[in-house]
């Protein structure tokens, strides 16, 4: 063969081997620490002998064609070249980006009802572009990425302590804990009836009533309350009418209800007789309205006997006193009643 040949078959040789072109990386950012496949778009593939992540190798490749290669990603930080080495030379670069990977240092409140459906703040770094949020491995009810460092997300149903990560494209956080609470519970109230005009000490009986946040009789706030322990809350009872829930909330929700009953003051419209002997045993019927709990019937200061007939009627056994008028009035759960005139008649002289 004359040299002229050999040259025109080097030149051909020359020609047909040419370098890599690269188009893309998708997906073009990944973990730090490595690990995640991509595929490298392009032409020139076949062959090649090298893909690059910046200096790092790739930890393996595949040239799936002359225009594609799936590739795993090394460890590594930032925005770094990506190129293909091939027989015929080195390809562009295109860039790749490591996300930081993302942690959380609180969240807060750290604890709610095992109900779910607390708003918690999830403070820490790189958490832009969280694509999941969990309790416990239960995915948060809802969550908005309000910056690198601040997440505000709905916690979901659950119970007992349960670690809480973020997940970005940089991977998943180490975690926090988050404390559901049970809801408390009452099982009664004592004494369960009171004045209208509220004032009435009462003590609530239940359990998880540490840490109560309110105490509502009929939604209305007691006037005052008191933990006493897990199992016992003091309460003064608030204004109100009629029969009411009572109610405790506390951070793991709000109790099932107990009933207390308002009880109407008593008014007395009548004595009869209106007068009497100065001695023990005269039978005195005192009519009025709201007569039922009648728990005192009394003639000045001296209580007397007396038997409730209905909310309308008592029957009491004056006591015995001095000649003259007495008031009389009686005590219900509803208070003290107005006071209605009884007169002791000294018993003739002979």
């Amino acid at each position: 063969m004359e040299d002229s040949d050999l040259g025109a078959q080097a030149v051909r040789s020359s020609a047909a081997v040419t370098g890599p072109i690269l188009g893309s990386v998708v997906p073009n950012t990944g973990p730090s620490a490595g690990g995640s496949t991509v595929t490298l778009n392009g032409s020139g593939f076949t062959g090649a002998t090298a893909v690059n992540f910046g200096t790092s190798l790739a930890l393996s490749y595949t040239v799936d064609n002359a225009a594609k290669i799936t590739a795993v990603t090394p460890p590594g930080t930032g925005s770094v070249p990506v190129t293909v080495r091939s027989p015929g030379g080195t390809s562009n670069a295109v860039t790749y980006t490591y996300a930081a990977t993302p942690a959380l240092t609180s969240v807060s409140p750290n604890q709610g009802p095992a109900s779910g459906g607390t708003s918690v703040i999830l403070t820490g770094t790189g958490l832009t572009g969280a694509t999941a949020v969990t309790f416990g491995g239960n995915a948060a009810t809802s969550y908005t990425v309000n910056s690198a460092t601040q997440i505000t997300a709905v916690a979901p149903a659950g119970t007992g302590a349960v670690p809480v990560t973020v997940t970005t494209i940089g991977g998943t956080t180490g975690p926090v804990y988050f404390f559901y609470l049970n809801a408390p519970s009452l099982i009664a109230v004592s004494p369960n009836q009171g004045p209208a005009s509220g004032g009435t000490s009462v003590i609530l009986t239940g359990t998880g009533l540490t840490g109560a946040t309110a105490v509502t009789f009929g939604g209305n706030a007691a006037t005052s309350y008191t933990v006493n322990s897990a199992t016992q809350i003091t309460a003064v009872a608030p204004a109100g009418t009629g029969a009411v829930p009572v109610t405790v909330s506390a951070p793991g929700g709000t109790s099932n209800t107990v009933v207390y009953t308002y009880v109407a003051a008593p008014v007395l419209t009548a004595l009869s007789p209106t007068q009497g002997p100065t001695d023990t045993g005269a039978g005195i019927t005192l009519t009025g309205s709201g007569l039922t709990t009648t728990s005192t019937v009394s003639f000045g200061a001296t209580p007397a006997a007396f038997t409730v007939l209905s909310d309308t009627t008592v029957v009491a056994l004056a006591p015995a006193g001095p000649a003259g008028p007495v008031s009389v009035n009686v005590t219900t759960a509803g208070g003290i009643s107005n006071s209605r005139t009884y007169t002791r008649v000294s018993p003739p002289g002979i």
